[in-house]
């Protein structure tokens, strides 16, 4: 499934849900991010994931059904890996930029910003909690002015 098909059923709701892995979520989350300001990005990917998750009935526990945490954090280490690597690893779609940063494929990636009480603590669920162990990564500029290339270099 190409892109655009790929964004169309997530925001039809018609994606099948045994296609609704990780990888399809980081996927929802580049094509976003190529095409929204993240603020828009996060705004449009939230709603998305709730209306796609009541639309296959996907249950709301604890452990279970959208986190607003882990959506922003995921989307915060996405846009950060686009920003710094946009030059130097360029993509041509979000199969390719998957394969291109397979970090970002395990799901258990926030484990090195979140302990799990943290993370899944219920305030968690509808809205952003900081990280506890690690911050996450600065969304640097891509394009930096070539006299600031290398100034945070000691």
């Amino acid at each position: 499934m190409d892109d655009a098909e790929l964004l169309q059923q997530f925001q039809y709701v018609t994606l099948p849900f045994d296609l609704w892995t990780h990888r399809a979520h980081v996927k929802i989350a580049y094509l976003h991010l190529q095409k929204y300001p993240f603020d828009e990005a996060l705004a449009r990917i939230c709603d998305g994931i709730k209306r796609y998750n009541a639309a296959n009935s996907v249950p709301e526990s604890v452990t279970s059904g959208y986190n607003q945490t882990t959506t922003v954090a995921f989307l915060h280490l996405i846009a950060a890996v686009m920003r710094a690597y946009e030059h130097t690893h360029p993509v041509r779609n979000a199969d390719e930029f998957c394969d291109t940063h397979p970090q970002l494929m395990s799901k258990h990636v926030l484990r090195f910003f979140y302990s799990p009480h943290r993370r899944m603590h219920p305030d968690a669920k509808t809205r952003f909690i900081e990280p506890d162990l690690a911050p996450l990564p600065k969304i640097v500029d891509a394009n930096p002015k070539p006299e600031a290339i290398g100034k945070d270099i000691p």
